[in-house]
Formats: structure tokens, C-alpha cells, sequence
């Protein structure tokens, strides 16, 4: 990989990392929540199964597999298979909430189908422009 490949890659983590971290404190601050109670720990837990689900995502766009729905589903199911054993080995350290699983499942299949759906119209775009020439 190239030095603008891997600056493209550390700008869009850092870009979602900000947006979901801006997103979380919103929504703790609309709850009358003034600190995150899981603290420090969480932050790094979000930047782990960041980093799990860019990393998916680079390898779901670079799978030599047709069709995109089948590359996306090889990619995602053994990724969304590392955050689950993420969160349980989290578990050791400290009490995971109730809907621990539950919530690793749903923002972890969110962005991965945001991602995706991105990835597509991206391609789907460059398809239709490079016939066009």
C-alpha cells in the first residue's frame, strides 16, 4: 500500500472516530449524563472496534470476489465474529451491560452497511463514468 493509500485510510478512522465520539456525547448530554461512566476504557473499546471495522472495510473493498454482496458478506461475518470476542474479552476487566452483544451488533452492522452503501455508489459510479469514456 502507498503513503496516500495509508493517509486515506487514518483521516476516514480519525473522521468517524471524531463523529461517533462527538455522537456519544450528545447523547449523553441530552440524557442529563455529564461524564461518561465508563470512562477511559470506553473510549479505547470504541477505538478498537473502529479499527476492526475500517479494517473490514479495506479488506471487504479489496476481496478479488464478484459479487460485491458476497465479498461484503466474507469480510463482515468473521469481523463482526472478532468484535463479539472483543467485547467478551472486555468482559474479563470489567462488567459488560446487559445489551452489551446486542449493542456491539447493531453499531458495528450500521456502519458496516453505511460503509458499504458508500463503497457501492462509489463503484457503481466509477463503472458507469469509465464506460462513459
Amino acid at each position: 500500500m502507498n503513503k496516500k493509500k495509508w493517509i486515506s485510510i487514518v483521516s476516514i478512522y480519525s473522521i468517524i472516530y471524531m463523529v461517533i465520539t462527538l455522537l456519544n456525547s450528545i447523547l449523553y448530554l441530552g440524557n442529563g449524563i455529564y461524564e461518561d461512566p465508563s470512562g477511559n476504557w470506553h473510549e479505547l473499546d470504541r477505538a478498537m472496534i473502529l479499527l476492526i471495522g475500517i479494517a473490514t472495510f479495506e479488506l471487504c473493498t479489496n476481496l478479488p470476489i464478484k459479487p460485491l454482496i458476497f465479498r461484503y458478506m466474507i469480510a463482515y461475518v468473521p469481523s463482526q465474529l472478532l468484535a463479539f470476542t472483543y467485547v467478551w474479552f472486555s468482559g474479563l476487566r470489567e462488567e459488560l451491560a446487559k445489551t452489551a452483544y446486542r449493542d456491539i451488533w447493531i453499531n458495528f452492522t450500521s456502519l458496516f452497511i453505511l460503509l458499504c452503501i458508500v463503497n457501492t455508489i462509489i463503484s457503481v459510479y466509477k463503472k458507469k463514468r469509465n464506460t462513459a469514456f
